[in-house]
């Protein structure tokens, strides 16, 4: 079971690593990762120009058991809104707001799915 875990974890890190590098290359500056507040993580935040980018990622070895993207539910979303909101708040910030998703499945090669304004 450890092991499995473990290799969950690094599939994780892995597709986060990917999402940022994407986002970096896409004109995006990275100012957080792996955001905690409370029982919330939001795994990037990232600006481009006066926006501000709440980002989850998803990542899967396959797709076999469906797209990474459907992993996000309402519960999820919602911790993220709060994380956000917490954020927003410490750093005053006065301009957009935007949440995304990034879908990371680990094929060869791996495919990358960036879904901007995911949902408000």
């Amino acid at each position: 079971m450890a092991s499995q875990t473990n290799t969950h974890i690094r599939t994780g890190q892995q597709g986060e690593r990917m999402a940022a590098a994407h986002l970096q290359q896409a004109g995006y500056t990275i100012l957080h990762r792996n955001y905690r507040y409370k029982r919330a993580e939001v795994d990037i935040i990232a600006q481009k120009e006066a926006v501000l980018v709440f980002v989850e990622v998803k990542t899967r070895a396959t797709d076999t058991f469906g797209y990474p993207e459907e992993a996000v539910g309402s519960r999820k979303e919602a911790l993220l809104l709060a994380a956000a909101a917490a954020y927003i708040e410490a750093e005053n910030w006065p301009y957009e707001v935007r949440f995304d998703i990034i879908s990371v499945t680990l094929s060869a090669p791996p495919v990358i799915y960036h879904i901007q304004d995911a949902f408000h």
